[in-house]
């Protein structure tokens, strides 16, 4: 254990130097947003993780938004808002249950469903005017509600190659009926009953490739693993969100299906040799 805090980046690098560390994993998104993988990577050390242009993927909620729609990638139809005002001008306006999402990382818990417009303005001003989430609130996403089960799937890649999909499902509310907030998770199994080949191939063929092709067309390379938060609505598998790291707490159902050892699968997506 070392008392260096995840926001340190350079703290972080000075201690890999210094104790000549050959391989780093990034397990939370704070340093990601930060940029620790263009940090290690430009002093040569190994990493594991995407570098901060790809983690808005995660760290931009409004991003990972504008990059679905521009690449046509099923998701729920939203508007992104700077104001508070015109905020809640179009919850008003707009079909109630909604989601609001803080732009920003929130820990898992930036995400409030509203069921009724008071519910949706009490969101808005605990994001934007109460500061909740702090600078992560300085935007929103407003978007439909999809009803259907979530599923988080994962995987691999190098930038050119993509792994096999794995998928796990979380139990995010909190208190024993489920019906308490938001949390970071309270639980999580793997495989999902649901899941099949089908289901598998149609997600890698309509989510995480037009995902990582679109990035690639921006400018981005994404090395790491990719985390898809999906929801199984009437129409198809649609994306909730992304995160750019294992996640927890389905990490701790995923990696113990695992066949191949885990260092060799990170130093061939980190070598690109996946």
């Amino acid at each position: 254990m070392t008392p260096i805090q995840p926001d340190d980046v350079e703290g972080l690098l000075n201690f890999a130097i210094k104790h000549k560390i050959n391989l780093t994993i990034v397990g939370p998104e704070v340093p990601l947003a930060l940029g620790i993988v263009d940090l290690f990577n430009g002093q040569g050390l190994q990493i594991f993780g995407p570098t901060k242009a790809a983690a808005q993927l995660e760290t931009s909620k409004a991003f990972a938004k504008d990059l679905l729609k521009k690449y046509r990638i099923p998701t729920a139809q939203s508007q992104t808002f700077e104001s508070y005002t015109s905020a809640k001008r179009y919850v008003d306006k707009c079909n109630i249950p909604i989601v609001v999402k803080a732009d920003g990382l929130a820990s898992g818990k930036g995400v409030y469903i509203a069921q009724t417009r008071d519910q949706a303005h009490d969101a808005i001003n605990l994001i934007m005017k109460t500061k909740i989430f702090g600078s992560a609130g300085n935007r929103i996403v407003i978007e439909e509600y999809l009803s259907g089960e979530e599923v988080s799937v994962f995987a691999f890649t190098d930038g050119n190659q993509v792994s096999q999909l794995i998928a796990a499902c979380d139990y995010k509310r909190a208190y024993d009926t489920g019906e308490g907030p938001n949390t970071g998770g309270m639980g999580s199994y793997s495989p999902p009953t649901f899941w099949t080949s089908t289901l598998e191939n149609m997600i890698l063929k309509d989510i995480v490739l037009p995902t990582l092709k679109g990035l690639e067309k921006e400018g981005i390379t994404y090395k790491g693993i990719l985390y898809a938060g999906l929801i199984m609505t009437s129409e198809g598998p649609k994306v909730l969100e992304f995160n750019c790291r294992f996640g927890d707490p389905e990490c701790q159902v995923i990696l113990p299906r695992l066949k191949t050892d885990l260092i060799e699968v990170i130093l061939s997506v980190i070598n690109q040799t996946l």
